[in-house]
């Protein structure tokens, strides 16, 4: 009977440790996969990242929403021209430069909303510039490799208990739903990010019709400060993911597996959580004070 036992023991040990290795080996894979895309993505402009979606916005950009830009740049430069002759004493104290100085801003503003998807662009191709700049010196190794961490993992795991190694088992399946979770807040916060620039560009010529306007310029001013964010925000996340592959190439533990699966993920938490509060401190960079 206690042959039999021990028969039993051995082949539920030998199984528990063949699925937590097998658990460990690709828990970190698709983390790292998603990590190591992510300074080629946040690197390329709205253009490069998918010329589809590029055209297609810049056509519904240049078609319908240009159209739209000109009538209210017409409405402000004409409030801009009432407002100034209304500052000059109600018409009755009127001088002759007044009107070169309207005519000067109505000039630059059609030229503003005319060039708006060029000028628009040249602030992604300028955050684009620095973070290509960035990509090759804070951003290193971000691979987990949880074999590393932990040397002589299938020996550490045959000299333990069978009460240790369910619970690690159990502990690696939770681990490994929690990076699947992860891939995905990743994958949401970069294409995130993309999608709200090419919404953003879309409607970019109506905020910029009101730039030189003295009440409603303040519309324009917000608008390049948004794009600004997203552009810096690009620069914000790989600083995060430089952050994380120093962390992740010096963790230390003290042989404990569990310790080390728990110390992996809590960086990659860590991670996450730092690309989504990402958009939020650009934001804050560039708000008005």
């Amino acid at each position: 009977m206690g042959y039999l036992l021990d028969a039993i023991g051995d082949w539920l040990k030998e199984m528990l440790v063949s699925g937590i290795i097998s658990n460990l080996s690709g828990m970190f894979d698709s983390v790292n996969q998603k990590v190591g895309e992510v300074a080629g993505e946040v690197g390329m402009t709205p253009q490069a990242w998918n010329s589809g979606i590029y055209n297609m916005v810049k056509s519904l950009s240049e078609t319908v929403i240009l159209p739209i830009a000109g009538l209210v740049l017409a409405f402000v430069m004409t409030l801009e021209l009432i407002q100034i002759l209304m500052d000059k004493n109600n018409f009755h104290d009127i001088e002759t430069f007044v009107f070169f100085k309207w005519m000067f801003k109505t000039a630059c503003a059609i030229l503003i909303v005319s060039n708006t998807w060029n000028i628009v662009m040249a602030v992604f191709d300028v955050t684009q510039r620095i973070v290509s700049q960035s990509a090759g010196v804070i951003v290193g190794n971000t691979s987990i490799d949880i074999a590393a961490v932990v040397p002589d993992l299938e020996a550490r795991l045959n000299a333990m208990d069978l009460g240790p190694l369910f619970g690690l088992w159990f502990q690696s399946l939770i681990v490994g739903v929690t990076m699947w979770a992860l891939t995905i807040c990743i994958f949401i916060v970069i294409y995130g990010r993309m999608i709200e620039i090419y919404l953003v560009t879309s409607v970019a010529p109506i905020p910029m019709a009101a730039m030189l306007n003295r009440e409603m310029g303040g519309m324009g001013q917000n608008y390049l400060r948004s794009l600004f964010a997203l552009g810096v925000q690009a620069f914000l996340i790989m600083v995060c993911v430089g952050i994380y592959a120093v962390l992740v190439q010096n963790i230390a533990v003290s042989g404990d597996i569990s310790s080390a699966i728990w110390t992996c993920m809590g960086y990659t938490v860590l991670l996450c959580f730092t690309l989504f509060k990402s958009g939020s401190l650009a934001k804050s960079i560039f708000a008005a004070h």
